[in-house]
């Protein structure tokens, strides 16, 4: 399970002695003190001993005095008697040393020697470089000896010194080299080497984000969940176990099925596997293996696939055949436009601002999905496409759901506009609640008269009395939470202008959209730099709790979200909050206060004449607070996984660390749903959890609900992944004129078997959990590329790999090599290698039989066989070997 928030201050009790920092440094490290640490250990100290007398009295959760947990002051520097200490601070250092700047060494991949810069510099003087990770390390040296540049792999400085080596790689966290006079030698970090690839490495996470690898990830599966495998249907998870069949112990995913049969899945075979998503979990029908069920429900999915594709291709149709507006486009523009962003676009922000301009100057017209976490900057995709239609003499149109939102956007749309206002002046209005009558009947006069440029609102601006003179482009927040008569109006809107909807959650009918293809997407899954994750705490109600987290918000100078969401009692409870916390200074917003009173109050929240806010779910969408860090949700069981999901990122649009506390009834268990939305938002802690969230609910509510009863049934029976890769099988087969068989795998499914243990062993990576993510996020790669990168990450975590692993990773390296040569099975023996194709595979076959006909070594074995008599005593000989059968195949 997982462990309680706050155990660690406990364990002195469990102890007689207990280390601290000093306890693990050896005798001769080196210590280096910032000027300023006195200062930050008086002031941990002051907030820590003010902490213990809020708590001390509280018997729900006893705590231990400071002096129990923490060194003091005198403590701290008695620990740092006789070490050698660097104090670092202002002012003009005693020595120098005599440091240059390097020259050019940048990798030329182009050329015929792309090291010939580092080559030159090596043949003349030492040379450290310093990998940013030992994964990276490796591949660096991997790398070198390839182009014949001999290394020697250092850990620390110290082993680089006593090397002596002409290259030495190590390991360190340099941001950039020098050349030095004496001693001479040259350090050069990686950065320096790949200059823009370093640059955008530091910026990505380690799994390539997808749609479709959201559906695939196997990162929260349990003991006991339902999994589906492609060739013998739904069995349930049991657990990860060791074997050994002959060939060396290797690891098995142990599945069970209807009446209890048994299933092991070698891991390296895990492509074969995805989570179960359609019904809630106890609520599955697992299939007997053999049966022919698993081929039945396959049969009845297709049959009504190819009924959904046929209609969804003539959605493609009336698409394709209406003429959109082509938008202007001008690079520099859109430049001078982007400085007013302040801040550096992610990766994944910077590709959807691309799709969405390449949409608009199509031609075609754009409905195009953005799905982007809370504050992870959608709002800026939608200002550069209103920038496009605006510099292009188009009028755009921003539906919001809720009048707080509008205003928001308003706002944020007045201020950016307003910043190239001298070479594009733009006029922007709202019509909300927030607007007089005849305020808004002057809008919308205007707006039909061409003179409004940007008109914000609510389902307001669906109304038969909204018009435009020149309308290019919808922006769309939130989509799902319009109703239904909403999204008929919207429906007619996207037959004639450009349509960009953003998203948070995407709830899963636009989520199978997006993957069907009715609609483009984009997904923003990079968090802003310096953005933490919002840390989150189920709690029955607490006034100790509750005192000391909004208190611990204040002494930071921050403010708080109390969401009480009944207006019935909000008011009471407002009165119990001013009782519990004297120091606050509180004001109650929800949507039936008079609009220009709600405005009021989220306006004096905002400029921080308050600092604790008591609502309801109004600030649900669009409140942009960065001075609001903590939120409090009370009877937080109540509420749908995207509403909590939305209302805790209300927290955590700065660089500061965000709490969200969802507090249940303390006399009450809350329901089965309800306990498992809990569970799956604590566990969904990661930025950009948006879409699991989605996937999870899913599961918790079924497809049925969610997704509409007419393809529930199917789904249900085969499970959400295996029908919508369906789906988009019959949408691709339709378009050419043909008729898919979607009872056969829809891709080639490459088995290779090395015949050698491969497997990540216990001893390298011991979590069994953490296991299962690795083999899932390796079966799921589709470059070698990829699978280098994850070969960097096992190094950097887990250390040199064993055998074992290198083979599972080869297994992998080569799986993605055969598929694009309709192999569908490789078997590497000791003295030959069997290779099995699939009917008329994209080789041409001339090829295979001078082979044969040219090589003894070569036969043909059986329909669709090539078995190569070659002796290949261990793994390097049989992948380098497979690799050779490769080379010849293609020529």
């Amino acid at each position: 399970g997982v462990p309680t928030a706050g155990i660690e201050y406990y364990i002195p009790l469990f102890f007689e002695h207990t280390d601290t920092l000093f306890d693990y440094l050896p005798a001769n490290a080196l210590v280096a003190l910032d000027a300023e640490v006195n200062d930050a250990i008086g002031d941990f100290w002051r907030d820590t001993k003010s902490r213990f007398d809020l708590m001390k009295g509280e018997r729900a959760r006893p705590i231990l005095p400071p002096s129990e947990l923490f060194l003091s002051e005198e403590q701290f520097h008695v620990s740092l008697a006789n070490r050698a200490i660097v104090r670092m601070g202002r002012g003009t250092p005693d020595t120098a040393t005599g440091a240059g700047a390097l020259p050019e060494l940048g990798i030329e991949r182009k050329a015929a020697d792309p090291l010939f810069r580092l080559r030159a510099l090596v043949a003349a003087q030492r040379v450290v470089v310093v990998a940013e990770s030992a994964g990276r390390r490796e591949t660096l040296i991997d790398y070198f000896a390839e182009y014949g540049l001999a290394s020697t792999p250092c850990d620390g400085f110290d082993a680089v010194f006593a090397a002596q080596a002409a290259l030495s790689v190590t390991v360190g966290p340099l941001a950039e080299g020098f050349v030095l006079q004496a001693p001479p030698f040259t350090l050069v970090t990686e950065s320096e080497l790949y200059p823009t690839q370093a640059r955008s490495r530091g910026k990505r996470d380690g799994r390539k984000v997808t749609a479709e690898n959201f559906l695939r990830d196997l990162t929260e599966l349990k003991i006991g969940d339902p999994v589906v495998h492609l060739q013998h249907g739904i069995g349930r998870y049991i657990g990860l176990t060791h074997m050994d069949l002959g060939e060396g112990e290797t690891e098995f995913l142990h599945l069970e099925y209807a009446d209890g049969d048994k299933l092991y899945v070698p891991v390296s075979q895990l492509h074969q596997i995805s989570r179960y998503s359609g019904a809630p979990g106890d609520q599955v029908h697992l299939h007997k293996l053999g049966s022919g069920q698993w081929d039945k429900a396959k049969k009845r999915a297709a049959a009504q696939v190819r009924d959904t594709a046929a209609e969804l291709l003539a959605l493609y149709a009336q698409r394709s055949a209406r003429k959109g507006h082509t938008f202007g486009f001008r690079q520099h523009d859109m430049d001078a436009f982007a400085e007013g962003f302040g801040f550096e676009e992610t990766p994944d922000q910077m590709g959807a601002i691309n799709a969405v301009v390449g949409d608009m100057t199509s031609g075609r017209p754009m409905d195009r999905l953005v799905c982007g976490d809370v504050g992870f900057g959608k709002t800026e995709v939608a200002l550069r496409a209103a920038f496009v239609a605006v510099a292009d003499g188009k009028q755009v149109a921003v539906l919001a759901p809720t009048t707080l939102l509008a205003e928001q956007h308003y706002q944020t749309f007045s201020d950016r506009f307003a910043q190239v206002a001298h070479e594009w002046p733009a006029r922007i209005a709202e019509i909300s609640r927030f607007k007089s009558a005849k305020e808004q009947t002057q809008a919308l006069k205007e707006a039909a008269e061409g003179k409004i440029d940007v008109l914000i609102g609510t389902h307001r601006l669906l109304q038969k009395d909204v018009s435009f003179a020149r309308l290019g482009l919808v922006i769309i927040d939130e989509e799902h939470r319009f109703g239904v008569r909403q999204k008929e109006a919207l429906k007619s809107l996207r037959a004639e202008v450009d349509v960009l909807t953003l998203t948070a959650t995407p709830i899963p009918r636009t989520l199978a959209m997006s993957l069907e293809g009715i609609r483009d997407f984009s997904v923003i899954a990079t968090a802003p730099q310096k953005r933490l994750a919002i840390k989150t705490f189920v709690s029955p109600w607490s006034r100790g709790l509750i005192r000391e987290a909004v208190l611990r918000e204040f002494k930071r100078g921050g403010q708080v979200y109390f969401l009480h969401n009944e207006v019935d009692t909000i008011e009471e409870m407002g009165t119990r909050l001013a009782d519990l916390l004297p120091e606050a200074r509180i004001v109650i917003g929800h949507g039936q206060l008079p609009e220009r009173e709600l405005e009021r109050v989220m306006r004096e929240f905002t400029q921080r004449r308050h600092n604790l806010l008591l609502c309801t779910t109004i600030i649900e969408t669009g409140i942009d607070n960065p001075n609001a860090n903590t939120i409090i949700i009370n009877r937080a069981d109540r509420f749908g996984l995207a509403q909590l999901h939305q209302l805790r990122g209300r927290v955590g649009r700065s660089h500061h660390q965000a709490y969200a506390y969802l507090l249940t009834d303390a006399h009450a268990k809350p329901t089965e749903q309800g306990r498992r939305r809990l569970e799956a938002i604590t566990m969904m802690e990661e930025l950009g959890s948006g879409f699991y969230l989605a996937m999870h609910d899913l599961e918790i509510r079924g497809a049925g609900e969610v997704l509409g009863e007419s393809q529930s049934g199917e789904m249900q029976e085969i499970g959400f992944n295996l029908y919508t890769d369906m789906l988009k099988s019959a949408v691709k087969s339709l378009q050419k004129g043909e008729d898919a068989d979607l009872t056969q795998p829809l891709d080639i499914v490459s088995e290779i078997n090395l015949h050698t243990p491969a497997l990540l062993p216990t001893a390298y990576c011991p979590d069994v959990h953490e296991r299962l993510t690795l083999y899932k996020r390796l079966a799921n790669c589709e470059t070698a590329d990829e699978v280098s990168a994850l070969r960097e990450e096992l190094v950097d975590r887990f250390g040199q790999m064993p055998d074992q692993t290198r083979a599972l990773l080869e297994t992998h390296r080569l799986r993605i090599a055969a598929r694009p040569l309709g192999i569908t099975k490789i078997d590497a023996h000791d003295t030959q290698i069997l290779v099995t194709f699939v009917p008329n595979p994209p080789i041409e076959p001339i090829r295979i039989i001078q082979l044969v006909q040219k090589d003894r070594n070569f036969k043909l074995a059986g329909q669709d066989r090539l078995s190569w008599k070659r002796s290949s005593g261990d793994l390097d000989a049989r992948v380098a070997g497979v690799r050779e059968l490769m080379k010849k195949l293609t020529g």
